[in-house]
């Protein structure tokens, strides 16, 4: 270093600076492509050569340095740019030499999965349930499914649905400012590949599984849109743990899900369009009735469950006459249809036509031969979401509020509730680059969903925004209590005036990462905290939550009543006293805390119901 002049010392220091923000650009890089290790170890190799080449160039032309310089810094940005996830089919049971199961023979053919490291789970992924809904069967009612020849491997989780992909730069974002900082994580976690050919579901067996053993079907969420049954969340090794076969059910989304067009009700045999994804769930379901007692399941015993848009396809599936009498419980966690006017996951078919005449012109087709021409990955790309689901006079001859109203519900008894926090993530992301709700825009953004009569809402908080903090908290339960909360409650009063038994909660657990947040609860109810593996995320106090409530599932799996040995008591609600299992730090019956603004909610539902103009907007 002596022997170098001012200016070759200030380019080192530069570069060097230079360097090291590059290097943790890099290794941001690997963390959110999730590159296997041979491309990973490659990566950091070429890198640190090519900067460690500086100092043979550093006595070199300044043209020369500048070269290199740019070089380094081009070089980056492209890798950090151009980078993505793999993609691969993902094992369904982590391990070497694992046992295979029985071959067993289902409709279509033979299968056979994979056993557990520790024996106790057999584990099929992805069953056909259906025929490919491809080619001219893009915009059908699901056919029965193909039968192949042989042994089908089941031991790999099949494609997801078509849909479109998040930004893995923007998840890995997310999850640093939930988790409070960065925690790199250089492990291969590709996704799964992407098809219309998507109507899979998984199996999860106690290998002890005796003749009737109870079954739950759990439906995923991401708004009708998104999601996939390989999700870690949702892994139903830990239920079949518990004596419960699991099963995991994909589905068609967003715009082969959803799209309506009058043409393709009238090709229709059932004169149906717009329910497509809910029909595929119907499918599923009947599949789970016709095969299960292959793996010793009992088909009298079967409790459907979902998430958010899982949680409102439930309530669909509740109210369906196609769902009659093929599931005994239902489990709905943060999202219900069940109301006058669903703030979201609901349209009338006037507009699912709206929309989906604007989509053929978006992409200047005139036919469904055109239409059905078009590439799945062109076809994802339209920027109307098609994400509602509708009466058509089939799957839903009525409305779902006016089918409860009615007495038809399919479930015998209810378990449903909510986060605390359910519409903070919706809300942080809708002004990631603007301004939070606070004291200066909070009124004129509710006004903008309640209008004329924000200001007898906000009565009901007088006194008690005084702060930005306390505007965006109400901003923030106030639209929870909207999209979420009041719509369970509505489910639950419904439920309960056709004499069923309704459980109630309220998920307030903080932790490391998701929280109270929408879809916080997930990874708790089905038993996964403990295969998290990440600490700074969960603690012992999160594991006992974990194992409380995927006991609380279980057991209203196999009798329709939570309630078990060693567990605090869970009481039946009921609209008078409102009484709810409040599922955190504690876990004890509260009074509803949101009781105070369901008269508001209510009265606002049937406003809306009377006005076409404000009707499932």
């Amino acid at each position: 270093m002596n022997d170098l002049t001012k200016g070759q010392k200030a380019y080192l220091i530069t570069h060097s600076i230079l360097s090291a923000i590059g290097l943790v650009l890099i290794l941001f890089l690997l963390d959110i492509a999730n590159l296997k290790v041979f491309g990973t170890v490659l990566t950091l190799i070429f890198y640190v050569a090519f900067v460690a080449s500086i100092f043979f160039i550093v006595k070199k032309k300044w043209y020369v340095k500048c070269a290199a310089t740019l070089l380094l810094v081009i070089l980056t940005m492209v890798m950090f740019f151009a980078a993505a996830p793999g993609k691969a089919y993902l094992d369904a049971v982590q391990g070497k030499n694992l046992e295979s199961t029985a071959i067993l023979e289902v409709e279509g053919g033979k299968i056979q999965g994979v056993k557990t490291q520790d024996g106790k789970v057999e584990v099929y992924a992805g069953i056909p349930y259906a025929k490919a809904p491809i080619g001219d069967l893009r915009w059908k009612e699901p056919q029965n499914v193909e039968p192949w020849e042989g042994v089908k491997d089941c031991t790999k989780f099949a494609n997801r649905a078509m849909q479109s992909s998040t930004s893995f730069m923007m998840n890995t974002l997310q999850d640093m400012y939930l988790e409070g900082g960065w925690h790199i994580d250089l492990k291969y976690q590709p996704d799964l590949p992407m098809s219309e050919d998507c109507l899979y579901l998984n199996v999860y067996k106690p290998v002890d599984a005796t003749e009737n053993t109870p079954v739950l079907i759990y439906y995923h969420g991401g708004s009708l849109m998104s999601g996939t049954t390989a999700s870690k969340d949702i892994y139903g090794v830990e239920v079949a743990k518990k004596g419960v076969i699991f099963v995991t059910v994909a589905y068609r989304l967003g715009v082969f899900g959803y799209l309506a067009l009058p043409e393709l009700k009238e090709e229709s045999p059932n004169g149906t369009t717009g329910n497509y994804g809910l029909l595929d769930q119907v499918k599923a379901l009947e599949w789970v009735n016709n095969n299960i007692t292959k793996f010793n399941g009992d088909k009298t015993n079967i409790t459907i469950a979902g998430e958010s848009a899982g949680s409102s396809s439930i309530s669909a599936l509740c109210s369906t006459p196609l769902a009659k009498n093929l599931f005994k419980q239902a489990i709905g966690e943060s999202s219900s249809v069940v109301l006058q006017v669903p703030p979201h996951t609901f349209r009338t078919l006037d507009k699912a036509y709206k929309m989906g005449a604007d989509i053929k012109k978006e992409f200047g087709v005139e036919t469904l031969e055109q239409m059905r021409a078009m590439p799945a990955e062109e076809l994802i790309k339209t920027k109307y979401e098609n994400s509602a689901m509708t009466v058509d006079g089939y799957a839903l001859p009525k409305t779902p509020y006016e089918i409860y109203l009615a007495g038809e519900n399919n479930e015998k008894a209810l378990l449903n509730g909510v986060n605390a926090g359910e519409a903070d993530p919706f809300i942080f992301l809708q002004y990631l680059f603007g301004k939070q709700p606070n004291l200066d825009n909070y009124k004129e953004r509710l006004q903008s969903v309640f209008g004329e009569d924000t200001d007898a809402l906000l009565a009901m908080y007088e006194g008690k925004i005084n702060s930005n903090k306390d505007a965006s908290k109400v901003f923030n339960e106030i639209i929870s209590a909207y999209w979420f909360i009041y719509p369970h409650q509505s489910w639950s009063t419904m439920a309960y005036n056709n004499s069923e038994k309704v459980y109630r909660y309220v998920f307030t657990k903080e932790n490391g990462y998701m929280s109270t947040w929408h879809s916080g609860e997930i990874i708790y109810a089905y038993g996964n905290v403990k295969n998290e593996g990440k600490s700074y995320r969960y603690d012992e106090s999160d594991l006992a939550l974990s194992d409380t409530m995927l006991n609380y599932w279980i057991n209203f799996v196999k009798t329709g009543n939570p309630n078990g040995e060693n567990l605090p008591q869970w009481d039946e609600w009921n609209p008078i006293n409102n009484r709810i299992i409040e599922l955190g730090s504690k876990v004890d019956m509260i009074d509803d805390p949101y009781q105070f603004l369901y008269d508001f909610m209510k009265a606002f539902d049937e406003k809306r119901a009377v006005d076409p103009n404000n009707a499932f907007n």
